[in-house]
Order: C-alpha cells, then structure tokens, then sequence
C-alpha cells in the first residue's frame, strides 16, 4: 500500500513595507487643492473616509522602487538570502512600463538570479490574489520560499480636480515572505471576480499605436463600490473561515482592504466582530491599492499587536470587481 503524499504547507516568515516621503495631512492638501479652486478640509475628508494623511511618491519613484524597499525589509526580518527566493509576485495596477513584469525589474533591484517573477493586476485585491497564488506554488511543490508584494503609486492615475477620488488614496508597498514548511500558516483562500461591476471602479485609459487614448484617470461610483464592497467582504470572510472549519469568535485579527473607515466598520459589524479586533491603518496610509493589507500587516506585526499562534483574516475589495480572502496562522513571531 501506498503512503499518502503529505503536501508542503505555506508560511509567513517575515513582512517589510515602504512609504515614499514624508506624510502629506488633509491640511497641506487642502491647501493645494485650494490653489486651484477645489474647495475640501481635514474635518470634510476625516468624515467620510477616516483618512488623516496619506504618502505620496516624489517624480521618479515608482512601484518597482517601493516593492524592493518592502522586500529588503521583509528579507532582513526574515533572514532570507536572495540565493533563497525562487518565486516573486508583485500585485500593482501601476507598474513601471507595460513590460516586462514590475516583478522582474524587482527581482533584478534585488539580486535574485533564479526562480520565477511576474505580476498580477485585480486592483486592491492583487495582494490577496498575489499571497493566494504563491500559496498554491508552495503546496504543489513548485517553490520553497516566495516573495510576495503589493505596490502601487495611484498618484500618477489620480485627476487632482476630482475631490471625490484623489483624497482616498496614497503611494507605497508592503510585502510577505512565504516559506515551505510541516506546520499549516496558510489555512484556506477564496477568490471572486464579477466583470459586470467593471464600470464602478476602472482607469479606462490605455496606449495605442504611441498615443495614449480612453480616459487616463481612476473614476468611481463611490456608492455602488460601498455597497458592494461590505457586501462580498462578510461572504468571502464566512467562505474561508467555513473552509477553515472555524467561526469569527477563532479570528484574532481582521485586516480587510483599507479603503474606507465606514467600510471597515460596516465589515466588522455584520461578521459579529469588535472593531478593536480590526487592523486599521487607513488613517496614517489611506487607500495605497494593493499595498493595503500588507502594509497593515506589517504595521500591526511590528506595533506588537499580532504574534506568534494567532489567526488572521485578510480581505481585499477591488475594480474589476474582484474580492477574496485569505485565512493565516502566523507560525513565527
């Protein structure tokens, strides 16, 4: 008789994150907002956003920039060589160029001279979608340790005339190390994506025969994104926690997409869960896309809050419209 064949489990070994500059308040954007007509204010924004400030990349910083930033941190913590890594994703919906990979440009800012590197685009959901996929190369026994990383620079994509959208969001990048290993870190992942919602999140512009064409910046239908977005995060949440064969009372940390201080809140309530329970970073980082959850991940990992044996819940909501959610243990502190 045959034994059975025992599958490699994925584990968080160590987290990094970059943010670009010296925070930009509600008040200094205010400020140049004002400059050119558009009228906001700190108390307009903290209202309805929960946002405080946000980072914003200088001229000739990009995601590449920031994701290898994130990485190298996330590499000290975790005493991984470059010799070591064989596969990275990077989650971004502003790379550097069309190609190659914004993956590959960090692989070569970082030494890495084998393994596998490319990108995944699902907007504010790419890291979920990112950390998903590298779990399934460690399970199947394709990779050993994976680099995955979130980075986005929304600035550039941003109309500065549009107080609605340019407020939300910021620049920067967070990353996770993944690692083979006997004990379960990743325990389940679901993924969704609903193209029919295309058109209430989206930058419609593209690059034709050396003309840029469509419209060049992020437009949204900001309530149809809420209603949407409180909606698909308590069903993707009680999909991997039924998975899991666990319930929300076992979860120890919710760190949901950081796109909105009402979504978060309107998120928790409806899975049972106190908001002190909730990693919340969206008022020093606002919305940074992909970045979100691994940049509150690491934030909350080094503030002490998240340790060794706890559960966490990690959410992203995003255009395309695509959702999911990822259910860890955290095996190392």
């Amino acid at each position: 008789m045959s034994l059975p064949i025992l599958m490699p489990h994925s584990q968080i070994i160590g987290s990094g994150q970059a943010l670009p500059g010296e925070p930009v308040s509600n008040a200094m954007l205010s400020e140049q907002m004002a400059a050119r007509g558009i009228e906001t204010s700190d108390d307009w924004i903290r209202d309805r956003t929960g946002i405080a400030q946000r980072h914003i990349a200088a001229e000739g910083i990009y995601s590449s920039d920031l994701a290898a930033q994130a990485a190298q941190m996330a590499m000290r913590d975790a005493s991984v060589q470059a010799s070591e890594i064989d596969l990275i994703i990077v989650a971004t919906s502003t790379p550097d160029m069309i190609f190659p990979a914004t993956a590959c440009l960090v692989q070569q800012k970082l030494g890495v001279e084998q393994g596998m590197a490319f990108d995944v685009q699902a907007v504010c959901s790419g890291f979920v979608y990112a950390l998903s996929t590298a779990d399934l190369f460690i399970r199947m026994g394709k990779a050993q340790t994976a680099l995955v990383i979130g980075a986005d620079v929304f600035s550039r994509i941003l109309d500065w005339n549009d107080r609605g959208t340019c407020v939300l969001f910021g620049d920067g990048a967070g990353a996770m190390l993944l690692r083979a290993g006997s004990e379960p870190g990743i325990l389940a992942h679901r993924l969704h994506a609903k193209g029919q919602h295309a058109g209430i999140l989206q930058t419609a512009g593209s690059i034709d025969h050396g003309t840029a064409v469509g419209h060049p910046f992020l437009t949204m239908d900001g309530q149809a994104v809420f209603k949407l977005a409180v909606e698909v995060l308590e069903s993707s949440a009680r999909e991997v926690l039924a998975d899991a064969q666990m319930t929300p009372e076992e979860v120890d940390w919710l760190i949901p997409h950081q796109a909105n201080i009402r979504i978060l809140q309107f998120a928790a309530r409806r899975l049972g869960m106190p908001f002190d329970r909730v990693i919340a970073t969206v008022e020093q980082h606002a919305n940074t896309s992909a970045a979100s959850v691994p940049l509150a991940f690491d934030t909350a990992r080094r503030d002490g809050r998240l340790k060794k044996g706890q559960t966490v819940l990690l959410q992203g909501v995003g255009g395309g419209f695509t959702w999911g959610a990822v259910l860890a243990r955290l095996t190392h502190s």
